[in-house]
């Protein structure tokens, strides 16, 4: 049962129970019964108001996500909304330990931070089609 429906329920048992509107207890009751159904009619219109709204955002998040798949294209791989992975790394040269991402690994080297020690790294890109990988093969060949 609505909001409404239920204070539509309310002025029936009034009128029902024949509620003097002339007396103080009756006048209270009808002016609370006037209230709840303004409250109610404001109720109903917000919530037909917000479901209107809901269906705008949705039809614009699709819109959205179809000018993301254009743009950038499908690849799961390169999702931005994923955490990105850290890799500890341990220079053999001093031993200073720090970390990179998964970018940097990618790239085949890095100079430590602490002694300058060239790093390379051996990491092979899971073919996925992106960018990302394309990118490397096209170094390699």
């Amino acid at each position: 049962m609505t909001v409404t429906e239920k204070v539509a329920y309310l002025k029936g048992l009034m009128e029902g129970l024949s509620v003097d509107e002339t007396s103080k207890e009756g006048k209270i009751l009808k002016a609370v019964v006037d209230v709840l159904d303004d409250l109610a009619m404001s109720v109903e219109d917000l919530e037909d108001y917000t479901a209107e709204l809901t269906e705008q955002v949705d039809a614009v998040d699709e819109d959205l996500d179809s000018l993301e798949n254009d743009f950038y294209g499908e690849c799961d791989c390169c999702d931005d909304d994923e955490d990105e992975e850290y890799y500890d790394i341990t220079c053999p040269s001093c031993g200073d330990e720090f970390s990179v991402d998964e970018d940097t690994l990618l790239e085949g080297g890095i100079e430590c931070p602490n002694c300058g020690e060239h790093l390379e790294f051996d990491v092979e890109c899971d073919d996925c089609g992106c960018d990302c990988c394309s990118d490397e093969e096209d170094e390699e060949k």
